[in-house]
C-alpha cells in the first residue's frame, strides 16, 4: 500500500457546541494534499535513512532543537524550559509517522491530531517550513555519507505532505473551538499511596467521548504538558475528573498531586485518542486496567451505563500490591448497581486472599475472550503482554482496543 493522503473515517468523539455539523466534519473527513503519494521506493528510502541514525536518537533530538533555536529564535518562548519531555514526544513522532507510511488512514489521523493538538502551543502554518528545514538539516548531519540527494528528495516530500495535513487539520479546527480551555479545580481528594482524585469544571463548553485522555497545563510548570485519561462519561455539569499519580521527578504529576487545591485554575488542551465505545462489534465486553490505567476504564463503564447497559462486561484490574489496587471498593458498588457488569481484581508481587498474578496470566486463565471487545488500559509493559495472550488464545487483533504505545498516555512512567 501506498503512502496517500485522502479522506478518511476517524472514530466520532466530540463536537462543538457552536456548529456541531461542521466539528464533526473536522473528525470524520480529514483534508487532502495536492502531494503525489509516495512511491514504495521512497517509503523504502525513509525507513532506510531512520535506521541508519537511529543509534543517535538522543543527539539527533538536542541537536535539532539546538539549531530551530539559533536559527529561529522567536519559536524558543513556545517551548518550556526542560526539553527532556518535548524532545522525547518529537522522537516517538517521528518514529510514528515513518511506521505508518504505508498506513494511509492512521496516517491521516494521527497527523491531524498532531495538527489540532499543536495549536494550544501557538503553532502556526509559518512556522512548518522552519521546523522541516532543521528536521532535514539535523538528519543529514547524523547520516553522513548515507545521506543522498535521493533521500533528501523523499524526506522533502514525505514532511511536506505531513505539513499540510496538520496545517490544514489545525485550520479546520480553529474555526469550530478554542485552542485550549481554562477549567477550575473543584473538587480534590486524595486516593492514597500518591493518587489523587482531581475534578474541574471548564470555562467553556468541553466536547470528548468516554475513554479519551487530556494534555493539561499547571499554572506552576507553564508550557509542560502532560496526558491524563478523563475518568468519567461526560456529566451534564461538564466537570471532568481526572486519576493522577505523582511519579518519581515528573514535575506535572507531583503539582497536581500535592500542591493542587479547589479554586486553582489549569488549562486543557483538546481530547484525543480513540479508545471509546463506539469502537466495540461484539455485545460483551472485557476492560482490563492497570493502575492508573482505571481511569478510562471506568469512564466507559460508566458510558455503558448511561446506554443502558446494553453489554456484558467483565472487568479486570491489576496492580503490583494490594496497597496499589486502588478504587476496588467504588468499583464493587459499581458492579453491585449493574447487573451487567462482574469485577475481579488482581496482585501480582504479594500474597493476599483473592487472585494473585499479573493481568495477562489472569486473563489467560478466565478466557477465552474471543467473543468480546477487548479495552486494554494501564503501563505499555502490561497492555502489550496482554495483548499478546489475548491474541494467542483467539482474540482478533482488530477486537483489541487500546491508545497507542507512543502516545504519552502509555510511555509515561
Amino acid at each position: 500500500m501506498r503512502f496517500r493522503i485522502g479522506r478518511s473515517s476517524s472514530t466520532p468523539a466530540h463536537r462543538s457546541p457552536e456548529d456541531p455539523a461542521a466539528a464533526q466534519a473536522v473528525r470524520t473527513e480529514e483534508p487532502e494534499t495536492g502531494e503525489a503519494p509516495l512511491s514504495d521506493h521512497e517509503i523504502a528510502l525513509i525507513r532506510a535513512s531512520l535506521a541508519v541514525v537511529e543509534p543517535f536518537a538522543g543527539e539527533i533530538t538536542v541537536y535539532f532543537y539546538a539549531i530551530l533555536f539559533a536559527r529561529y529564535p522567536e519559536v524558543r518562548p513556545m517551548f518550556p524550559h526542560g526539553m527532556d519531555a518535548q524532545r522525547d514526544r518529537l522522537l516517538r513522532s517521528l518514529l510514528r509517522i515513518v511506521d505508518l507510511a504505508d498506513d494511509p488512514e492512521n496516517l491521516v489521523r494521527f497527523c491531524g491530531d498532531l495538527g489540532r493538538d499543536h495549536r494550544k502551543f501557538g503553532t502556526l502554518a509559518a512556522h512548518f517550513p522552519a521546523v522541516g528545514e532543521c528536521l532535514l538539516a539535523t538528519l543529514a548531519r547524523f547520516a553522513g555519507s548515507a545521506w543522498t540527494p535521493e533521500i533528501a528528495a523523499a524526506w522533502t516530500k514525505a514532511y511536506g505532505t505531513v505539513a499540510q495535513v496538520m496545517i490544514s487539520a489545525a485550520e479546520e479546527d480553529e474555526a469550530v473551538r478554542p485552542a485550549s480551555w481554562p477549567a477550575t479545580v473543584v473538587h480534590r481528594v486524595s486516593r492514597g499511596h500518591g493518587i489523587a482524585e482531581i475534578t474541574v469544571r471548564p470555562h467553556m463548553a468541553y466536547d470528548y467521548a468516554a475513554g479519551q485522555y487530556v494534555s493539561i497545563e499547571t499554572p506552576w510548570w507553564p508550557k509542560r504538558w502532560r496526558y491524563y485519561s478523563v475518568a468519567n462519561a461526560p456529566r451534564e455539569d461538564g466537570t471532568l475528573t481526572f486519576h493522577v499519580r505523582a511519579v518519581p521527578g515528573g514535575t506535572v504529576s507531583g503539582a497536581l498531586v500535592q500542591r493542587a487545591a479547589v479554586g486553582d485554575v489549569l488549562r486543557l488542551g483538546p481530547p484525543m485518542g480513540d479508545m471509546v465505545l463506539d469502537a466495540a462489534e461484539y455485545g460483551d465486553l472485557l476492560f482490563v486496567a492497570g493502575g492508573t490505567g482505571l481511569a478510562p476504564i471506568r469512564a466507559l463503564i460508566e458510558e455503558v451505563a448511561r446506554r443502558g447497559g446494553r453489554h456484558q462486561v467483565a472487568l479486570f484490574l491489576g496492580a503490583r500490591t494490594g496497597a496499589e489496587l486502588y478504587a476496588v471498593d467504588d468499583m464493587l458498588r459499581m458492579a453491585q448497581r449493574h447487573h451487567w457488569l462482574t469485577m475481579k481484581a488482581a496482585v501480582s508481587d504479594e500474597y493476599i486472599p483473592g487472585i494473585r498474578g499479573s493481568l495477562p496470566q489472569v486473563l489467560a486463565e478466565y478466557g477465552p475472550w474471543y467473543e468480546h471487545d477487548v479495552f486494554l488500559s494501564g503501563p505499555a509493559q502490561m497492555v502489550a503482554s496482554a495483548r499478546e495472550t489475548l491474541t494467542l488464545h483467539g482474540t482478533r487483533p482488530d477486537r483489541i482496543h487500546h491508545d497507542p504505545f507512543e502516545t504519552p498516555v502509555l510511555s509515561a512512567p
